[in-house]
């Protein structure tokens, strides 16, 4: 069997402090998306094991962690190295991973999701895009750049991963990684607001992983 792996460095953990090791993705504006040569090879996402874990926090105290599914998404692969790739994310497919009551887990997933008409643009607004994506523009010097889209709004971000490539399937498993969710309209007592009380004011960065398992 056919086997390759570029791996890159790895960074500590989805830790989520001001000493983490989660380095930020400075997004920038969207690029031209890689193209797919007439010789690669497709791998199809399998979305039952494929999903991005995300993790945020206010600036005084407390935080969650959780995951998004992959409704959809390939992977064209050339001489066993990645060239291309595209992953739709499932907005709807929030779930909060670290509240064990069911009621509260609930709450925060609406809340997260924009369940009312209240809340609906405090977060993601699943209502209005329900789908975010990412499409990988280049893979090079030890890292995959790519645009990522979320409520409407394309950002190219970049981040090192560890890629396995072999005849039956291709495995990305990124390392963690910052992003500033202002920079994708998502305001929701963010950290340039002034007028909330400290333990109110949520952090503009989350942390995101993505783990991405395609198969032919």
């Amino acid at each position: 069997m056919k086997r390759i792996v570029l791996s890159l460095a790895i960074v500590a953990g989805l830790a989520f402090s001001a000493t983490s090791c989660n380095k930020t993705a400075q997004a920038t504006d969207a690029e031209d998306v890689a193209g797919v040569s007439t010789e690669a090879v497709t791998f199809n996402v399998n979305t039952a094991e494929s999903l991005i874990n995300w993790e945020g926090s206010k600036v005084v105290g407390g935080g969650h962690n959780g995951t998004i599914a992959l409704s959809s998404g390939e992977v064209s692969v050339k001489d066993g190295v990645v060239e291309a790739g595209t992953f739709v994310i499932d907005m709807n497919s929030i779930v909060v991973l670290d509240i064990e009551d069911a009621e509260k887990k609930g709450w925060l997933e609406g809340h997260l999701k924009g369940a009312t008409e209240e809340n609906a643009d405090h977060f993601f607004n699943v209502s209005e895009f329900p789908e975010g994506k990412f499409e990988i523009t280049s893979v090079a010097d030890g890292k995959i750049n790519g645009n990522l889209t979320l409520k409407g709004v394309t950002k190219n971000v970049s981040f090192p991963a560890t890629i396995t490539v072999t005849d039956n399937d291709v495995t990305i498993v990124a390392e963690s990684f910052k992003i500033d969710r202002t920079q994708w309209g998502v305001n929701f007592n963010s950290e340039s607001m002034t007028d909330l009380a400290a333990d109110s004011v949520i952090s503009n960065n989350i942390v995101i992983k993505f783990v991405v398992k395609a198969t032919k």
